[in-house]
């Protein structure tokens, strides 16, 4: 009887022990959603390396609001004004040599090369208004500016002051002509160069940026060169720190200058990245005679570039330097606002000039409203110290723009060059003490301003801007076709970059 009870008062506890394991399982499951249950997408989010939440750092909005803003304000705008006659031809120097190794890695894959764009489809009004670009400051320095006509050829002085030697020396012309280029040049931050004799106008619609193949110790060489050899002195140590993995906690043991420069190249690095992963050089067709590539998204390459796993977790803190560029060149076109409704994004042809005009000022108007634009008086604000260092950044992005040339693939070397000649014009914009005086002296609300103001930019420079700033190029259906897991993708720069990264997320869910 004894050992019948025993065995009673076990299997009671058993029982007791298995339904309180029960019960806890039960609220196990409800609490959690259940081990293999399908997760809920919020709950999803949150282990999604690439749901970024939270302050971008150094600025003083967050990242939810940039999306917001961008998602549903500034990329739809950007997708119908980019495709314009104005923005789409970017004359560009190609063929410019390296200038710091031997040019010896050339791309020979046909998906490198840039598709030439015939003379007829440039607008006149872009062909005429750039060969008469030089008319600024410098140009009246000129021989054939003396040449033309002026109050002297319908008036003949020579009697009255004939006693005078009113000619000027071809070399005094030419020291007077590069006195007034270095004046122009003194807040550039990049090398321009589509005054040079091998510059050619590029149609960007017909050269999307995509993944050309175009990688291994030459790509690799170039970051190299821009994280490495632009890093501001110190000693070995801090020297090779500044590499795409430079941890992001050692930032904080560096200026804010300094930080800023390694967030904004960490950006640019990031936009281009999540491009290549976006328009991923999936196949290629069979035909024999004109083969063609297959591009669409590669989530795999995205997760490789920027999964924690893969970048000692740094992949995240890269992924939110692109939101810190995208902050910089959204505070550039609202600064330059003013200066650009001035305008006249002129082609030629007028139903489409006035179009764009409509568009711009849309455009402007949205990007001011923004409020919390970064702030760029917080940098260079350390009295004389800061002097150096504005042209230390000057010195730098010139250096990168010389980078450019190096890079061995030629539709690789396109982007790259405008992608850093719109950072480059959007820090000359943000740091332009003529641009300040001008505004401040209200130039730009003159109902007329001469046609020499005080600060300018030249086409080149406002396409650079704004298709660095967001880049919208026409889908290959084909494209579509092999992405079962995306509606649709378009590629741009900076804007597109923060667009797509949702694409990316949803596909990651």
């Amino acid at each position: 009887m004894t050992t019948e009870r025993k065995i009673r008062r076990n299997l009671l506890t058993a029982s007791g022990l298995a339904l309180a394991l029960v019960l806890v399982l039960l609220y196990w499951t409800d609490f959690t959603r259940g081990y293999f249950a399908s997760l809920d997408e919020a709950a999803t989010n949150k282990n999604c390396f690439c749901e970024l939440e939270g302050s971008i750092n150094d600025c003083s909005c967050d990242v939810d609001t940039v999306d917001h803003f961008n998602n549903m304000k500034v990329y739809p705008r950007l997708q119908s004004l980019l495709v314009k006659n104005f923005f789409r031809f970017y004359k560009v120097n190609l063929k410019q040599d390296c200038p710091f190794w031997p040019d010896d890695s050339r791309c020979a894959m046909r998906f490198c090369q840039v598709e030439n764009c015939e003379e007829k489809a440039i607008p006149q009004g872009i062909k005429e208004k750039g060969e008469h670009r030089d008319k600024t400051a410098s140009f009246k320095y000129t021989k054939e500016a003396q040449l033309e006509k002026s109050c002297s050829d319908i008036e003949d002085f020579d009697s009255a002051l004939g006693f005078l030697d009113t000619s000027i020396s071809d070399q005094a012309h030419k020291e007077f002509e590069l006195w007034a280029k270095h004046d122009e040049a003194e807040e550039d931050f990049c090398i321009v160069d589509d005054h040079d004799v091998d510059a050619q106008y590029v149609d960007l619609l017909l050269n999307p940026e995509r993944y050309t193949g175009y990688r291994g110790d030459s790509a690799h060489r170039i970051w190299k060169s821009i994280y490495l050899e632009n890093c501001f002195g110190g000693n070995n140590d801090t020297a090779n720190k500044f590499s795409s993995y430079m941890p992001h906690m050692d930032l904080r043991d560096v200026c804010l200058e300094q930080r800023a420069f390694y967030r904004i190249i960490s950006g640019l690095h990031s936009s281009i990245n999540i491009h290549l992963c976006s328009k991923y050089l999936l196949s290629e067709s069979k035909d024999f005679l004109d083969p063609q590539g297959i591009w669409g998204p590669n989530v795999k390459e995205f997760k490789q570039r920027f999964s924690p796993e893969t970048t000692s977790g740094e992949g995240p803190h890269w992924l939110r330097n692109l939101y810190f560029i995208y902050l910089v060149e959204l505070r550039a076109l609202a600064k330059a606002a003013p200066y650009l409704r001035r305008e006249d994004y002129y082609t030629g042809i007028a139903e489409e000039d006035e179009e764009v005009k409509l568009a711009m000022h849309d455009m402007l108007s949205v990007i001011e409203s923004f409020q919390s634009h970064f702030n760029e008086n917080a940098l260079f604000s350390s009295g004389i110290a800061s002097i150096k260092f504005k042209h230390d950044y000057k010195e730098k992005f010139r250096n990168i723009s010389r980078i450019m040339d190096c890079v061995g693939c030629d539709k690789c070397k396109l982007w790259g060059k405008l992608q850093t000649q719109g950072l480059g014009t959007a820090l000359k914009i943000l740091y332009s003490e003529k641009l300040n005086l001008a505004t401040e002296s209200g130039l730009w609300d003159k109902p007329h301003i001469e046609a020499d103001p005080i600060f300018r930019l030249s086409r080149t420079e406002i396409v650079a801007l704004f298709n660095a700033f967001g880049r919208y190029v026409s889908l290959d259906p084909l494209a579509l076709s092999n992405s079962s897991m995306l509606n649709i993708f378009v590629i741009c720069r900076l804007s597109t970059s923060i667009y797509e990264m949702e694409n990316f997320r949803r596909v990651l869910r």
